[in-house]
């Protein structure tokens, strides 16, 4: 029997905030600059979703850590300038979140310092202070289900009774390994095909999630 949701947990980057796009393209520019190439596709495919102590670790696996560190340091810098200059929320997400009369959170492979600022500087910030999560909470990120089920603990609510909504593989598996039914948004970056799976609903437009969560 399907529980009832309490909870709906969101991812930060590419579900709440359209900043997958951002990140990509630094982390291309990075890997041209610093000794890996790479395409988008491939960073979607080995970062997005990835916490960042798992994205240097997989750098200095390649180059080395004195590189790795250069890379996270510039990373960071040039990731705030871009939202700096014109972050915005993912396409229909004020709708959504206007919409929905459930509890609900973040949980984020990203910093805390980074959610502030682009939580912020989007104005989702106050929508969900006191409940953000990051994945330097926890001994493992995505795809390891620590994050969202530490977000649950947190939050008062039944695993089998949470939803999470997702922009990444890895997040995917996360919520799957949970006991979480998983909504796979498939407007960003990551192909539909890649968050398809048990137990998932893949949807394209964030104004439909009202009433899939329904």
């Amino acid at each position: 029997m399907i529980k009832p949701i309490e909870l709906v947990i969101f991812d930060c980057d590419g579900v709440l905030v359209d900043s997958e796009r951002i990140a990509a393209r630094v982390q291309v520019a990075l890997g041209e600059k610093l000794g890996w190439p790479l395409t988008e596709d491939e960073v979607v495919d080995r970062f997005i979703g990835r916490s960042h102590a798992d994205i240097r670790e997989q750098v200095a696996a390649r180059l080395g850590e004195e590189t790795a560190a250069i890379w996270s340091e510039q990373f960071e810098q040039l990731h705030k300038e871009a939202v700096d200059a014109g972050l915005t929320p993912v396409p229909g997400l004020p709708e959504a979140l206007d919409a929905l009369t459930l509890p609900m959170c973040v949980a984020s492979s990203g910093s805390h310092d980074k959610m502030r600022h682009t939580l912020g500087r989007t104005g989702l910030y106050e929508r969900f202070a006191g409940h953000i999560y990051s994945a330097s909470e926890v001994s493992r990120g995505k795809p390891a289900p620590d994050l969202f089920l530490h977000a649950a603990r947190q939050m008062g609510a039944d695993p089998a009774a949470c939803v999470v909504v997702e922009d990444s593989r890895p997040g995917v598996l996360a919520a799957r390994a949970a006991g979480m039914r998983a909504f796979g948004y498939a407007g960003g970056l990551t192909p539909a095909q890649r968050l398809e799976g048990p137990d998932v609903v893949v949807f394209h437009d964030m104004r439909e999630l009202p009433a899939l969560i329904k």
